[in-house]
């Protein structure tokens, strides 16, 4: 049984969120304040965690960003508010995947369910890959380990980092838009946005290209989404970014 930490301040809403959970099978704990969730996540004894972005004594963006330095597992961040910017920063620092207050009991499970897929077929299926190794350029892919290097030097990468990765790599110049690689990644029709896959190719970027502002590996290609250049010469970017 997969086991859920929510960290949310407001009583009523993790309660919410922990019946629904646990009504779909899962084993729910609650933490309140910010360093009782890190306290708890670096247990280890969680699949997944719910953040809330307002809560006490430390906000989730810093929760976020603490917990990433040890936790590899699923991380959706919990906001009420609707500017992108809050959105772009939970994903920038860490977060998987995020969810908008008010949001349905479907969309919770939805999201929930899909990340922790994702996540087990990640660590599962990807590591008995035939093709122990990708490459490209600069660019070494041990899918065995999950480990990543780039001009000789080891990277870190999330999970959805690692998988962009490694599912554009898989399909050298094929172009994919923003919505069939949500779909792929994040494993769910339509229920996130642009954002969400914008922000994670930009960090993949900043971890990959000399340049990231000129793009040798992954080009966008201007009104249809994304591709992977997997040959040697650099490949010019139309947008420039």
């Amino acid at each position: 049984m997969k086991r859920i930490l929510i960290i949310e301040d407001d009583e009523s809403i993790a309660a919410i969120e922990r019946d629904y959970l646990t009504v779909n099978g899962f084993e729910v704990d609650i933490a309140s304040t910010g360093p009782d969730g890190i306290a708890m996540g670096r247990t280890g004894h969680y699949n997944l965690i719910l953040l809330d972005v307002m809560i006490p004594g430390m906000d989730g963006f810093s929760v976020c960003r603490t917990l990433r330095k040890t936790l590899d597992i699923p991380i959706i961040m919990v906001t009420a508010r609707l500017d992108d910017i809050d959105k772009i920063r939970g994903l920038g620092i860490g977060a998987d995947d995020y969810i908008t207050k008010p949001f349905s009991p479907n969309v919770l499970i939805a999201h929930v369910k899909a990340n922790l897929a994702q996540y087990t077929r990640l660590k599962g299926e990807d590591s008995r890959s035939v093709h122990p190794e990708l490459s490209a350029g600069e660019i070494r892919v041990r899918t065995d380990s999950h480990r990543v290097y780039v001009r000789g030097k080891e990277i870190e990468l999330t999970n959805k980092e690692y998988e962009l990765l490694t599912f554009l790599m898989q399909n050298a110049d094929i172009v994919f838009s923003r919505e069939s690689l949500y779909e792929r990644i994040w494993g769910y029709d339509a229920l996130g946005d642009n954002a969400t896959v914008s922000v994670h190719i930009n960090r993949l970027r900043e971890k990959i290209e000399r340049d990231p502002s000129h793009s040798e590996y992954i080009v966008t290609v201007r009104g249809a989404g994304y591709r992977f250049h997997g040959d040697d010469e650099q490949a010019e970017d139309p947008d420039g970014k």
